[in-house]
């Protein structure tokens, strides 16, 4: 019984804590005028505060000192990861510097993860897929709500594994993530959001999700676990490959995954876009954990083709209405 009250106490704590951070930031921001304003390859109509999402990094800074356990490697690479994001959204930085910042960050996940004990091969591709991930993330932030709702799913399954199937992580730390993506949900889930994840934040929630399900491979050895990123996956992976084939440059801005069409051009709300993409993610995700014992091949091999069929038949169909 003390424990529960403690460990509730402990989450009052935090989350005090960062409704109070987030609002001493949205006043530095004002300040120093982080606030991102609308282009033409926008989705949004307003100004609006950008860098919320270093509530994250406060959350994990917050678990830690709260537990002082261990994964030190993994906090000092999502400090390096973070502070070059938040960089990036002061002011633009070379891609260089964020790639290095990147590489550097997910060097010591590895480390963290064991990942050195793996093939060479393998390495590099987890390497690739990564870091690549990480930047993929990036673009969720350009709808209201979306970058918090799909974190929101994927934490709440990786609680659930933990808590009820096998336990690869601290609860700790996934409870304190979870707490945060709710505080930053309610300042950004809204239709004239208060501020947006930035940089720092997408990319930081990328970086602890990629992280634990690291983790999770590792104690079921298995990859299924991958597909918790299977919605959003696919919808980077088809619109890379649309942008290639009509020779446009894929590093640089654009509005062409399908949730930009849905809201720039089909007029659907942010919200409703972000519930839809969540929604269909968690539904993924319960089946694979209700596959789980089973782990056959031809699961994942399944949903990856639905998935990917169905995402380009709607996207065709999205296209056509539009005229793009």
């Amino acid at each position: 019984m003390l424990s529960h009250f403690t460990n509730f106490l402990n989450v009052l704590l935090l989350i005090v804590t960062l409704f109070t951070g987030m609002l001493a930031y949205f006043r530095v921001a004002r300040y120093y005028k982080i606030i991102d304003k609308p282009s033409t390859r926008s989705s949004h109509e307003t100004p609006t505060i950008r860098g919320g999402g270093i509530v994250f990094v406060l959350a994990l800074y917050c678990w830690f000192a709260l537990y002082w356990l261990s994964y030190h490697w993994f906090v000092i690479g999502a400090t390096i990861i973070a502070i070059a994001s938040f960089a990036d959204d002061i002011k633009s930085q070379h891609p260089l510097v964020r790639l290095s910042a990147q590489t550097a960050g997910f060097a010591l996940m590895a480390w963290q993860v064991d990942l050195y004990a793996q093939p060479l091969w393998l390495m590099i591709v987890i390497f690739v897929i990564g870091v690549g991930a990480l930047n993929g993330f990036n673009f969720m932030d350009g709808i209201n709500g979306m970058t918090g709702v799909y974190a929101m799913v994927n934490l709440v399954s990786f609680y659930y594994i933990n808590v009820h199937i096998v336990k690869f992580s601290y609860t700790s730390l996934i409870v304190c993530m979870i707490v945060a993506v709710a505080v930053f949900l309610y300042f950004n889930f809204r239709d004239h959001a208060r501020c947006f994840a930035g940089d720092v934040g997408s990319i930081t929630m990328a970086f602890v999700q990629i992280f634990l399900l690291l983790q999770l491979v590792a104690w079921t050895n298995t990859y299924t676990w991958v597909l918790f990123f299977l919605v959003y996956g696919v919808d980077v992976v088809v619109t890379i490959v649309y942008r290639l084939w009509r020779r446009e440059n894929i590093f640089s801005a654009h509005r062409s995954h399908l949730y930009q069409l849905l809201v720039n051009e089909m007029g659907l709300s942010h919200l409703t876009v972000s519930s839809i993409y969540g929604l269909i993610q968690l539904f993924v995700n319960a089946l694979i954990i209700s596959f789980f014992w089973q782990s056959d091949w031809w699961v994942s091999v399944i949903m990856i083709l639905v998935a990917g069929f169905g995402y380009v038949g709607i996207r065709a169909w999205v296209v056509r209405k539009v005229g793009r």
